[in-house]
């Protein structure tokens, strides 16, 4: 199975495509990410708990796979790289009322974004705090597992270049995520298709957007133990917030990394088409080095102002990387 992102002709929007058996489906990309990382694993429905054995089990093995502990209080902790345990500070369940109240019954009006896994609304909570608040589509890109995999790694790694996850919802069948609302939206809202009122970033602003989103990663692969493979680091994948600090976000994809021996992870190929590394695309060999990639694709970016993929450029020019080297 090979799963990829790729973007629409002219690189306005991105459609996550399938493949399997020779079918696919595909659902547009067109949201910012909303991001996190701080909290608990605790799905509940109201407090009750994930309702599926299956899924609960699911949940348990995920739990396993992470190298996360559970201690008798239900708060999760993870070894740092010094086999220190981090506690995790408590993500907060929300029930599905409360989120709707917050968004105002989802109105249109405070819609911040929409795509393959569902919609992202700017929202208040009861304590005034405002929030971006992303709902999972049932049949969405981002299933259950992705779902457990972004509130496990917000919940349990913690950095001022990692968006924070403030809650989560599971109510029945409802699928939500709490973030910290980033004002100034992605990296990609100020690298194209800019207003002509609006100013383009200078560079100083740049070299820290830069510089920042390394520290996020560097966190990732040298401070978390295991090391955590980003796996879909992309400009639109980068929130800002008012001093255009950025924080990496969408942890969906995301993949424990290689460890004794092992010197790649193999799993099948998912990712944004243009920021994906070659070698882990061609093989499915993912390694550390494949984010490295990625991070190269946004610095071109930052460096060109052009897409990792332009379908509107003429041949030849339409790869940011192909034509830069």
């Amino acid at each position: 199975m090979v799963c990829f992102s790729c973007f629409s002709p002219g690189g306005k929007g991105v459609r996550r495509i399938e493949i399997e058996n020779g079918t696919r489906s595909g659902s547009r990309h067109s949201a910012d990410s909303a991001g996190s990382g701080r909290g608990k694993e605790e799905s509940g429905d109201n407090g009750k708990g994930i309702r599926s054995t299956a899924k609960s089990c699911e949940c348990w093995e995920l739990i396993r796979v992470f190298n996360v502990s559970v201690n008798g209080k239900g708060k999760a902790t993870l070894n740092d790289t010094k086999g220190n345990s981090t506690r995790s500070s408590g993500a907060r369940s929300f029930t599905f009322r409360e989120l709707a109240a917050a968004t105002r019954g989802f109105r249109e009006v405070n819609l911040i974004g929409e795509g393959g896994f569902g919609r992202v609304y700017k929202g208040r909570l009861e304590t005034g705090e405002v929030v971006a608040i992303k709902q999972l589509d049932h049949d969405g890109v981002q299933g259950f597992k992705e779902f457990l995999v972004e509130v496990l790694m917000l919940s349990l790694l913690h950095h001022s270049n990692l968006v924070t996850l403030i809650g989560y919802c599971t109510d029945g069948d409802q699928r939500l995520l709490v973030y910290e609302y980033m004002p100034m939206g992605s990296l990609e809202d100020h690298l194209f298709d800019l207003d002509p009122n609006k100013e383009p970033l200078n560079w100083n602003t740049r070299i820290k957007v830069a510089v920042g989103a390394a520290r996020g990663l560097e966190h990732l692969h040298c401070k978390a133990d295991p090391p955590v493979i980003y796996r879909d680091l992309k400009s639109a994948n980068i929130l800002l917030d008012n001093d255009f600090n950025p924080k990496l976000s969408d942890f969906g994809l995301a993949k424990l990394g290689p460890v004794g021996d092992n010197t790649h992870v193999s799993t099948r190929v998912m990712g944004t088409y243009g920021y994906c590394a070659p070698e882990y695309a061609m093989s499915g060999k993912l390694t550390l080095k494949s984010d490295i990639y990625s991070f190269g694709v946004v610095l071109l970016e930052l460096i060109t102002g052009r897409r990792a993929i332009d379908c509107s450029k003429k041949q030849g020019e339409q790869n940011l990387v192909s034509w830069v080297c």
